[in-house]
């Protein structure tokens, strides 16, 4: 007799555990020395495959972007509907205090405002005031030949300065090529690029717009950009977190 058994998912609680014990303080160091950082994993294979699965579902999704289309890249992305499903409700909620901390510290150095409050709900509420009401997170599928520009996930003035991108596919099984390209433009110097393997399950944090960099004159703004290098072979999918609305 074969008895067929069901793994269970990663609760909420789980998740918000997971993220928690990331290890923040070395995490803050990288952000801060290189505008990204990897988590240690974070979802499990089944997980990864569940949410990568969901690209097919469009009932999950509000609208597609064809990157070919709007001259963008190549590859589609799509833009999760309100509610969000689990595990990205959940994940969000987890990052948002671990990452309000650096957003904070960043904005002082930089000598700016920083209109983030305590929870991700009171800040969504003060995205939706301000008129940008759209889900933003994102489940991106590339295939072979696939990439994607160097851009900032900026909908409006309300702006996070951080966001996530987690792996749902294994680099070197279900793909080949794909790399995170994180680009600085450094204060009357050449531009810095930074290239990511995303494993699958792990988190790579990163900075949405500019990130503080140590100057002569004290600090200034290092504007970045990101994007992901040419698919070689397979499908490559990840989702994207971003803790303002469009």
């Amino acid at each position: 007799m074969t008895t067929t058994t069901t793994r269970r998912r990663a609760r909420p609680t789980e998740l918000a555990e997971r993220v928690a014990a990331a290890g923040w303080t070395a995490l803050s160091e990288e952000l801060d020395s290189l505008g990204c950082a990897v988590t240690p994993r974070l979802l499990d294979p089944a997980d990864c495959r569940a949410l990568a699965a969901l690209y097919d579902d469009s009932s999950r999704f509000r609208s597609t972007v064809d990157m070919a289309r709007h001259r963008f890249g190549s590859g589609r992305y799509r833009y999760f509907a309100d509610p969000l499903p689990e595990p990205v409700q959940s994940l969000r909620e987890a990052f948002y205090p671990h990452l309000l901390r650096t957003a904070r510290d960043w904005a002082a150095r930089l000598g700016r405002p920083a209109p983030w409050p305590d929870t991700l709900g009171e800040w969504l509420t003060m995205c939706h005031d301000a008129g940008q009401t759209k889900s933003s997170q994102i489940l991106l599928r590339y295939g072979q030949g696939d990439w994607n520009a160097l851009h900032r996930d900026i909908f409006g003035e309300m702006v996070f300065p951080l966001q996530v991108v987690i792996g749902l596919d294994e680099q070197g099984t279900d793909y080949t090529g794909g790399e995170f390209l994180l680009v600085e433009q450094r204060p009357r110097a050449q531009s810095r690029g930074t290239s990511t393997v995303l494993r699958q399950g792990h988190a790579l944090v990163f900075t949405t717009r500019d990130r503080p960099v140590r100057s002569a004159r004290g600090w200034s703004a290092g504007p970045v950009r990101h994007g992901v290098s040419t698919v070689r072979s397979g499908h490559r999918h990840s989702l994207g977190l971003v803790f303002h609305d469009a």
